[in-house]
């Protein structure tokens, strides 16, 4: 099993989202020993966000690109070569202001790319990353689960089912923002979650 942890926090080692993703992480390399981890930290190595340039690089023939273009293209196949080598996605993402953080979104524009991770057919739209599994954590300050407050379960749903990746499972620690007790709970009931997910 080769595993791939995106962390997206600003919050480095304070990290609520690392740190749950951190126990998904634990407990699948307890269940396969011999599995793999790929780590990479959005966060302390932000992806550079889509831009103009970024575009004109990628709809540029590879032999007619200049090496700034060419280098800005590399940063975002590395990301794709590592979600491609992974059989299991663990995906960390906090709510920043109802929504995922930039960083996170930054690396799923890295990532999207047409006739390489998806494609259009006569019938819509085809996934190309199939037969991978993904846990995704989310860490929210309030409580927002099966409410309308909740833009990230649905998009990052939505996202991962574009790509291919429909085996998703979604983890869930909220109200930690809400006192003392609320956090303990909160980290109480998401560790329960990962324990019934994953059997080590």
């Amino acid at each position: 099993m080769n595993i791939l942890q995106i962390n997206s926090s600003v919050r480095a080692d304070a990290s609520h989202s690392s740190r749950l993703a951190n126990e998904v992480v634990q407990r699948l390399l307890v269940a396969n020993p011999d599995a793999s981890l790929k780590l990479r930290d959005l966060g302390r190595t932000p992806q550079p966000m889509l831009d103009e340039a970024a575009l004109q690089a990628l709809f540029t023939p590879a032999e007619q690109r200049s090496a700034e273009q060419a280098a800005r293209v590399a940063l975002d196949d590395a990301l794709i070569a590592e979600i491609q080598a992974a059989d299991t996605l663990v995906l960390a993402a906090p709510m920043y202001n109802f929504a995922i953080p930039v960083q996170l979104k930054n690396w799923i524009d890295a990532i999207s790319r047409a006739q390489v991770t998806f494609r259009y057919t006569a019938n819509g739209p085809e996934g190309l990353l199939t037969g991978k599994k993904a846990y995704v954590v989310l860490t929210r300050g309030g409580v927002h689960l099966n409410m309308p407050s909740d833009t990230q379960t649905p998009y990052l749903q939505t996202f991962l089912a574009f790509l291919g990746i429909s085996d998703v499972e979604f983890v869930y620690a909220e109200g930690l923002a809400m006192g003392a007790d609320a956090e303990q709970a909160a980290f109480a009931a998401a560790t329960r979650q990962i324990q019934q997910l994953i059997a080590a």
